[in-house]
């Protein structure tokens, strides 16, 4: 935040804290619970035409069974790179090659790659409180700085920063109900 607005200050703010959550709920969906979710292979990136894709720019992925995804290769000479790259995504997936297609069986996850798992959706989570008091702290140094050069009185600056700590505190909530989901989702309870 350059400098306080006190028209558009409080949308900034809500859309950085929106960004955060968002930005965790991505991570989220990445991490493996043991059920084949196609975007479990967003993370990777396949070397083609002499560059680094995603992976959805050279293929389409599905899930068409609960526990298996499907990747259908849309260039021929692209399948071994595709299949090369998700083996050393660490994913502990190992594509079966079928054609054009490669199948990927989900394997069942250990009692310690669940607990893995959930460590790291709490460390993600982590991430994105770090982020939204980030912006809680920008906002209360423009809050300051308006303050000082007269633009806002002490009093409103005090409301404001009372409706900037709501803020926080509501996407803290949102962080923690977001990272709970998952490792319920993953640990199986």
């Amino acid at each position: 935040m350059a400098e306080f607005e006190p028209g558009p200050w409080k949308a900034d703010l809500d859309r950085r804290t929106t960004g955060a959550i968002e930005a965790l709920k991505h991570d989220l969906q990445g991490l493996r619970t043991g059920r084949a979710n196609t975007s479990l292979l967003d993370p990777v990136t396949v070397e083609v035409y002499g560059s680094a894709m995603p992976l959805a720019q050279v293929a389409t992925v599905t899930a068409p069974e609960p526990r298996m995804l499907s990747v259908q290769v849309w260039d021929k000479s692209n399948v071994t790179p595709v299949e090369k790259a998700i083996r050393s995504a660490g994913l502990g997936l190992n594509p079966i090659t079928d054609g054009q297609t490669l199948r990927l069986p989900i394997p069942d996850m250990t009692e310690e790659r669940r607990k893995e798992m959930a460590k790291l959706a709490s460390s993600y989570a982590e991430k994105a409180k770090i982020a939204a008091r980030n912006v809680r702290r920008d906002g209360m140094e423009a809050l300051k700085a308006a303050e000082k050069k007269g633009k806002i009185s002490q009093d409103e600056q005090k409301k404001l920063e009372t409706e900037l700590q709501k803020i926080t505190d509501k996407s803290m909530v949102d962080i923690d109900a977001a990272a709970a989901a998952k490792e319920k989702e993953i640990l199986g309870k």
